[in-house]
């Protein structure tokens, strides 16, 4: 009778420890999706300066009508390809266009971006004026601190850091050195794993993963953007 207790109970033990020995398995090629979250109530609040009456009179009713038919909260999604130390970002179609009197840089998502982590170089397929340019230059240099502060993202226990764009532009980050590529979605790169969170408080707009997902990286998928040939 205690044989065959201890023959269960063994069996009962082999799933979680298999699970557990998946969960601190090191990544190193799958794919990402991200959310990416705009507070357009306040975006929409920025553009009209209450110092210039003119100004702030002309602006006002477009913030009116804003509050009025559209949701506080934009969400558009992405996915990121990764894997060989390289990873492509490619933006989701949007579900309806992006409210006219708001449709800047910031806030949309039109950029297709490759990262090359080997060779620190950086491929991003802009859309502009309804024409497509491709665009080669060298990884986004991020200042990063990284601090003791932790928090969970789409099942991964992330570490926060600190981090200086442009020497001005400031932006925490939340990475998991479980997925062994220093990238993020967009341009974002530079800690040692993958950049899982990201926010960038000033232009409130944060970017997060919501599904991890391990896969054998696809070559054929990632490639730089093909030059446009109106360039």
């Amino acid at each position: 009778m205690k044989t065959i207790f201890k023959l269960i109970l063994g069996l009962c033990l082999i799933p979680g420890s298999l699970t557990f020995a998946q969960s601190t398995r090191a990544i190193t090629s799958g794919i990402i999706e991200y959310e990416k979250t705009a507070n357009m109530y306040t975006l929409m609040r920025k553009k009209i300066p209450k110092d210039n009456i003119y100004v702030y009179n002309q602006n006002k009713p477009h913030y009116d009508n804003y509050l009025k038919n559209e949701p506080q909260y934009l969400k558009l999604y992405s996915s990121l390809i990764f894997g060989n130390n390289t990873s492509l970002f490619t933006p989701k179609p949007l579900a309806k266009p992006i409210f006219d009197y708001y449709n800047q840089p910031l806030v949309d998502q039109a950029n297709i971006v490759f990262n090359n982590f080997t060779k620190s170089q950086s491929t991003i397929q802009k859309e502009y004026f309804e024409r497509t340019f491709s665009v080669r230059d060298t990884l986004r240099r991020i200042k990063w601190k990284i601090t003791d502060e932790t928090r969970e993202i789409a099942g991964y226990v992330c570490r926060r850091a600190n981090g200086l764009l442009l020497d001005s532009v400031y932006a925490v980050a939340f990475y998991t050195d479980k997925i062994h590529v220093s990238g993020g979605p967009e341009s974002f790169n530079g800690l040692p794993g993958m950049i899982l969170g990201i926010a960038l408080p000033h232009d409130n707009i944060t970017w997060y993963a919501t599904k991890v997902t391990e896969a054998p990286a696809d070559v054929k998928k990632l490639v730089p953007p093909k030059r446009n040939s109106n360039r």
